[in-house]
């Protein structure tokens, strides 16, 4: 028997709604809120929040001496689509070595590290 279920993922991060809209393009949805807070609100019920951290810091990836704390895994159907899609919105990779995998790693804007993830 769990004893809670997952509300909502919160990243920290400088500029919540800034944060929020690079995520809308990316997944959908709708961003919520302004100031301190910002909810994304996703088609079929998922959620995403950001919460505004003063002296955030971004994580680094790879770094075998430091933490990435966590990363999103974002399947898609299409890799190359969706990597041109991301760096538009203003990722940027952060590992071109191996273009065979399927999955590739990217920093949001405010250097969270995701993965695109071939279905």
């Amino acid at each position: 028997m769990a004893l809670a279920k997952l509300g909502v993922v919160v990243l920290d991060c400088p500029d919540p709604r800034a944060l929020a809209g690079f995520y809308a393009g990316v997944l959908g949805g709708t961003v919520e809120g302004d100031g301190e807070w910002v909810d994304l609100k996703m088609p079929g019920g998922q959620a995403l929040a950001f919460q505004r951290a003063d002296g955030y810091t971004a994580p680094k990836w790879p770094a075998p001496d430091d933490s990435q704390q966590f990363h999103l895994d974002l399947v898609v159907e299409d890799l190359d689509a969706a990597e041109e899609g991301v760096l538009k919105l203003g990722a940027r990779p952060l590992d071109t070595a191996d273009r065979s995998r399927t999955w590739r790693v990217y920093a949001d804007p405010a250097g969270h590290p995701f993965c695109l993830c071939a279905c």
